[in-house]
């Protein structure tokens, strides 16, 4: 977790913490919102160094995938 941007701003740190989450997870339309929550409460991007994940539409699926009911 080093490489999770440092902030005083706990809501910030919250959304970042959450927006995380849901790259992994795959869900696209729920990350968006939360940039749009970030950039309401002036957050920006750091510039140049930071590393950049692939869109979420790209990565592979992450996790245990959950198995169908089962059916008798």
């Amino acid at each position: 977790m080093s490489d999770e941007p440092q902030t005083r701003d706990t809501m910030i740190a919250a959304l970042l913490r959450e927006r995380e989450g849901l790259v992994q997870r795959g869900l696209p339309d729920r990350v968006k919102q939360v940039d749009e929550q970030l950039k309401i409460r002036g957050y920006k991007k750091p510039a140049g160094g930071a590393k950049q994940q692939a869109p979420a539409e790209t990565q592979p699926p992450q996790g245990r995938q959950q198995q169908p009911p089962a059916t008798t």
